[in-house]
């Protein structure tokens, strides 16, 4: 089996370092009880989120959107494309503040539970676009599948042929019960 076509290996934005540091740190410190975390946190959270930068990855390819991501539990995410029903975006404030964005892939019949997505990832440079391309290929893969089922089915039976089977099943029945009743 031949290696699928790879259309865009996503590249993340070097700002997402910033953006997880500082989310964080704002989160802890609006806890009040979190501020001694929160110092913990500025000083191991750059070797953390270093080694998270280095296992995440996102790549399209011509049936799938591949995900990569963790430290400790790695996870790797293959989405058939036919499956995916949207790439909703997403910005909070502090996104905004450094010029990111999010996306959360919902599919046909995942099992996140209500308003949840199977996946989400933050701070894919160009993620507009990147969204434009998953849900363009998606389309066209869409397109071509269904110019191949659409063809009529061959040697499927007529309503007369399917008249004179039912009818052979109902004799067979009357036969049977007759028996049993005997």
């Amino acid at each position: 089996m031949s290696e699928p076509k790879i259309l865009w290996n996503a590249d993340f934005d070097p700002k997402v370092k910033s953006y997880y540091l500082w989310s964080a740190t704002i989160f802890l410190c609006i806890t009040v009880i979190g501020i001694p975390f929160a110092i913990l946190y500025l000083i191991l959270g750059n070797w953390l989120i270093t080694k998270h930068l280095e296992n995440l990855g996102c790549t399209l390819s011509e049936r799938t959107l591949e995900i990569k991501k963790g430290i400790l539990n790695k996870t790797e995410s293959t989405i058939p494309l036919e499956k995916i029903t949207d790439l909703q975006m997403f910005q909070g404030p502090i996104m905004r503040h450094f010029g990111l964005r999010g996306f959360k892939v919902e599919t046909a019949g995942q099992s996140s539970g209500p308003g949840g997505s199977l996946v989400n990832i933050i701070g894919i440079v160009d993620a507009i676009e990147f969204r434009k391309s998953v849900l363009q290929q998606r389309d066209q893969l869409a397109k071509g599948e269904s110019s191949t089922t659409a063809q009529p089915a061959l040697n499927t039976p007529s309503s007369d042929d399917s008249a004179k089977v039912l009818a052979e099943i109902r004799d067979v029945l009357v036969r049977i019960e007759s028996k049993m009743t005997q």
